[in-house]
């Protein structure tokens, strides 16, 4: 504070000194500014410092010329962070304006009413809550809508079905794997959902819809203990495996475009397969790749167990009673192991 005292001091002196006298005083004061910059660290400057710049700078046109300690740039930098300053004060002493803020108790009451009613809209809404006494437009009621939580209802609609149907429900798809010459084999296959068994698989280099449908005969000979097949809209069925499906006694049952996890058994087995045999081999023929896949589904449905069968296999693998010595038996070209103890 003194120092700003004394700088306005100097300044009221300096009104009454001649033009001559003000150049060597300004003069000497420059070639100091200049050796004190040379000698010492950039200074840093006070509040107040900053905003006697950015006042000069308003009513001075050639402020630019004396601004040793500091860029100009600097100074334009502190003018606008000082206007945004202003105006958040501002702003936050004025009496706020426009429609009052939604409370808690009425967002939550939205969403319950969006969560219990599904065919409700915004006027049966709105209405609802005027009826409650609270006021409130529809068109925020409309906004709010839009940010209630999903209901898992149609997802538990489909779990269900699952759950439900699982011993008269299997799964089929595709899944693509890169050949050695950079070709690309399809590996095709039909689950079932009761225990997990592969009920058929084949590789081919050109999927069509009549090599699905022969796919299908092979793996259904006689009648089918499954009534519901699930599949997707794979572009390779066409129409006539949708056909050769109801033809068998089986109901089609599409999954929604876009959602994998409806058909979620199917797409855990080919994550399984992928990390646990495709992602350390290298496909070589079509003859190779089935030969790969036929000891991994041997090992699939006899020695691995699976968290969605209570840690049991899909053939239903016998414990060991014995307490002998534990022995290793490769599967799967020594990728995986099945541990058993000697008699």
């Amino acid at each position: 504070m003194f120092d700003q005292l004394r700088l306005c001091f100097g300044l009221v002196v300096r009104l009454f000194r001649s033009r001559e006298s003000l150049l060597v005083e300004n003069l000497a004061l420059r070639q100091q500014l200049a050796v004190f910059k040379r000698t010492h660290r950039r200074p840093r400057l006070a509040a107040l410092d900053k905003l006697f710049w950015v006042a000069l700078r308003r009513f001075w046109s050639s402020w630019k010329n004396a601004l040793i300690v500091v860029t100009p740039d600097t100074v334009i930098r502190w003018h606008r962070a000082g206007f945004q300053l202003y105006w958040r004060l501002l702003s936050r002493a004025r009496k706020p304006l426009g429609r009052r803020p939604i409370s808690k108790e009425i967002r939550e009451l939205i969403f319950q009413m969006v969560a219990e009613n599904p065919t409700w809209r915004e006027p049966r809404i709105h209405g609802e809550l005027v009826m409650l006494g609270f006021e409130v437009s529809e068109r925020s009621v409309a906004r709010w809508m839009r940010h209630a939580p999903r209901s898992p209802e149609s997802a538990q609609r489909w779990l269900t079905f699952l759950r439900n149907h699982r011993e008269a429900l299997a799964a089929m798809d595709f899944f693509s794997v890169p050949t050695i010459t950079f070709g690309v084999l399809y590996c095709f296959f039909v689950l079932g959902h009761d225990r997990r068994r592969i009920l058929h698989f084949n590789v081919t280099r050109h999927p069509t819809s009549a090599w699905i449908v022969q796919q299908l005969r092979e793996t259904f000979p006689y009648e089918s203990p499954a009534k519901f097949l699930l599949l997707d809209h794979d572009s390779k069925y066409g129409t006539e495996v949708p056909v050769a499906i109801r033809t068998m006694g089986i109901t089609a049952v599409r999954t929604a475009v876009g959602c994998p996890w409806q058909n979620g058994v199917a797409e855990r087995w080919v994550g399984s397969c992928r990390r646990e045999l495709l992602d350390h081999v290298i496909a070589i023929s079509e003859s190779h790749l089935k030969r790969l896949l036929a000891g991994y589904v041997d090992y699939y449905h006899h020695d691995r167990t699976h968290c969605g069968l209570q840690k049991q296999t899909p053939e239903k693998r016998p414990r060991c009673s014995a307490r002998g010595p534990v022995v290793a038996w490769p599967r799967v070209g020594g990728l995986h192991h099945r541990y058993e103890r000697a008699a």
